[in-house]
């Protein structure tokens, strides 16, 4: 069950009209808090990001399940369930409380070094050069027009005669 702040923050960046990724993101950080404090560990980073973007789902991101032939079909299916669970299309269904245990139980077996700025750091840098240059350049335009909007916005709420109230 995520935390009270973490879906509090979801709803805020959904309220602003932030995109699903960047809403599921806060549940990333959560689950990379939880494994640096301790409280279960990850096989890698990859796998700490997908236990994040799973409660994402489950908590109502409506985050979309990865394309054919990105992942397997079980990990496509398992993340199309999660979605439809967080979007009230299905009903949910917790795992039986012995396999709930056994999970939790292998996953403290797991290290921590997962979750570490170096692991981090690889996971990132690996994901960067998988994008392609028409895809790094189709966000870095995206992002330079909101930049430039909201200074030329700000230049001309400056020039506007306040008015008294």
């Amino acid at each position: 069950m995520p935390e009270k702040e973490t879906l509090r923050r979801a709803k805020k960046d959904k309220a602003q009209g932030k995109s699903p990724s960047t809403q599921a993101g806060e549940f990333v950080r959560e689950e990379i808090h939880h494994v640096r404090e301790g409280k279960h560990g990850a096989r890698n980073s990859k796998q700490a990001i997908a236990i994040g973007l799973s409660k994402a789902r489950r908590a109502g991101v409506n985050l979309p399940a990865p394309a054919k032939g990105k992942t397997s079909e079980r990990t496509r299916r398992s993340a199309e369930l999660a979605r439809e669970e967080g979007q009230g299309e299905r009903k949910p269904r917790a795992p039986s409380a012995k396999r709930g245990r056994a999970m939790s139980r292998a996953l403290r077996r797991e290290g921590r070094s997962a979750a570490s700025r170096t692991a981090l750091a690889r996971q990132a840098r690996g994901a960067a050069k998988k994008r392609t240059g028409a895809d790094r350049s189709r966000s870095a335009k995206k992002a330079a027009s909101t930049r430039a909007r909201s200074s030329a916005r700000k230049k001309s709420a400056g020039r506007r005669p306040r008015t008294a109230a």
